[in-house]
This record gives C-alpha cells, structure tokens and sequence, in this order.
C-alpha cells in the first residue's frame, strides 16, 4: 500500500514528525541526566553539546519528504 499524502498535507505531517523527533530525543537525553549528571563538568558539557546537536541527522530526510515526498536523495551522484 503505496500511498501518498496531498503535495498540500505533507508539509504539516513532516512538521509534526519533526516535533515528535524533538520530543523523543528530549526523553531519551533527559533519562541520562541521573548517570550523566555523576560525571565530570566538562565531560556532562560535551555530552550535552553533541547531544544537542545529533537530533538534527533525521531532520534532512524528514524535510525532503515534506517538500518533495521522498526519502531519499534520487539525483546522480557526481
């Protein structure tokens, strides 16, 4: 079952995909904090700065999908 969303709908399902992905990842980081929060402060710095940055790797597809409906990159690689 291959069915597509509207060009019109797909902008607001892939924002709401992307609040979930921000919502999920806020729960996972947040249930580190008791085991995080022992360690070193420069050492819970740079688990929070690379933590907050990885939840950005799933935005790229999601926002290609919103825009053009698919996953993936089809151009030719050069």
């Amino acid at each position: 079952m291959n069915q597509e969303l509207e060009p019109r709908s797909r902008p607001t399902v892939g924002i709401f995909m992307i609040m979930g992905v921000i919502a999920i990842w806020a729960l996972l980081i947040a249930s580190f904090a008791d085991v995080v929060g022992r360690w070193p402060g420069l050492a819970q710095l740079l688990f929070y700065v690379v933590a907050g940055l990885i939840w950005i790797l799933p935005l790229k597809p999601i926002m290609r999908w919103s825009e053009t409906g698919r996953w993936r990159d089809e151009r030719p690689k050069s």
